[in-house]
């Protein structure tokens, strides 16, 4: 009797083990998880939350700097009490690193934050899908894929960068045409891999203006060094006078640490959107998802623009809030590449 007992139980517990098991896979298909993704009842939150602390923890891949993702993950685990497991690395890296392990059919991120055009690519290996936040009401649907497979959760600009003991403000030109005076042959710089940005304000200007500006500032043999934050490191050093498709963020943040370095907003301001999305195959999906929604509140969002960070809430106000720009496709950058990085390799980078 004792014995029979005891292979009820075991075959009690066998079955709890598969029924588990069962759940699991089924929670990792792209058919539960978009359910989860879409599911917009009055018990949402709520029940992304319970769900989420059942799930334990959330894998996160993101080209976020330490400095910024490390108080981002505090603050989330803090508020949700749910594990963050982050792997950071370059953009490029974030996405060989998504697909191969797709490819393997090792689904073990759930979340990706990182480059608009990396975000595009994922979305078009497939490996991501669409999810409703609360949030989304407070971005500008102008900036958002109509695909709707991934959201900008932040913005990235190129702007004029300077050095104000070498450069006054008002000396700055209104447009970019205007560094093709001859004043500021020797004074300015570009860096090495901003093809894209050339894209942009080709694409702005029409061909015909924007190349011909393109030309004549090759003509000025600009100097070209390759790395934004060296770019910005050096004009504050004083080496570079003014740098010409600097980013924001790195403009910003040495200028708020006090560095001898300020920022003009010289039009077409290029902004480049980075995004965030849950995959497909999501192993955590409901913390994935929450991740999503933290990112996208005010209250991250808020704390990207004390990084210096240009977020996308409208929900949230900065000094860049009114400034006018020009929002770059991240598809057409990633169809169009081969052409502008070869006319850029062309016009300054050849010797």
């Amino acid at each position: 009797m004792k014995s029979a007992w005891i292979r009820i139980a075991m075959h009690a517990v066998f079955a709890l083990i598969a029924a588990a098991g069962s759940h699991a896979a089924q929670a990792q298909t792209p058919a539960a998880n978009e359910a989860v993704y879409q599911y917009k009842g009055a018990d949402r939150d709520a029940r992304l939350l319970e769900k989420a602390r059942q799930e334990g923890s959330v894998s996160v891949y993101s080209s976020l700097a330490p400095t910024e993702a490390g108080p981002l993950v505090e603050a989330f685990e803090k508020k949700y009490g749910i594990k963050v497991q982050m792997w950071r690395g370059l953009s490029d890296g974030v996405v060989q690193r998504a697909v191969s392990e797709a490819r393997g059919k090792r689904h073990a991120v759930d979340v990706i934050e990182t480059n608009g055009p990396e975000m595009e690519s994922l979305a078009r290996e497939q490996l991501l899908s669409p999810f409703h936040s609360p949030y989304l009401a407070d971005i500008p649907p102008a900036v958002i894929p109509k695909h709707g497979l991934w959201v900008p959760d932040r913005l990235n600009f190129f702007v004029v960068a300077f050095n104000p003991t070498k450069t006054r403000r008002e000396e700055l030109p209104k447009t970019y045409e205007g560094f093709l005076d001859p004043k500021w042959k020797g004074r300015v710089t570009l860096e090495a891999t901003d093809a894209e940005w050339m894209g942009g304000l080709v694409k702005t200007w029409g061909e015909t203006r924007g190349m011909n500006f393109f030309r004549k500032l090759a003509e000025m043999k600009p100097d070209v060094r390759k790395g934004h934050v060296l770019l910005v490191q050096l004009i504050a050093s004083g080496e570079v006078d003014v740098g010409l498709s600097a980013y924001y963020a790195n403009a910003d943040s040495f200028k708020r640490r006090g560095a001898p370095v300020d920022w003009a907003p010289v039009e077409p301001v290029l902004a480049r959107p980075q995004g965030i999305g849950v995959m497909r195959n999501a192993p955590h999906p409901h913390a994935g998802l929450l991740f999503a929604d933290f990112m996208l509140s005010p209250r991250a969002q808020e704390m990207l623009a004390g990084m210096g960070r240009v977020p996308v809430s409208r929900a949230v106000k900065t000094d860049t809030s009114s400034m006018n720009y020009v929002m770059s496709d991240p598809a057409v950058v990633l169809d169009e590449n081969d052409k502008w990085q070869q006319l850029w390799d062309k016009l300054f980078l050849s010797k």
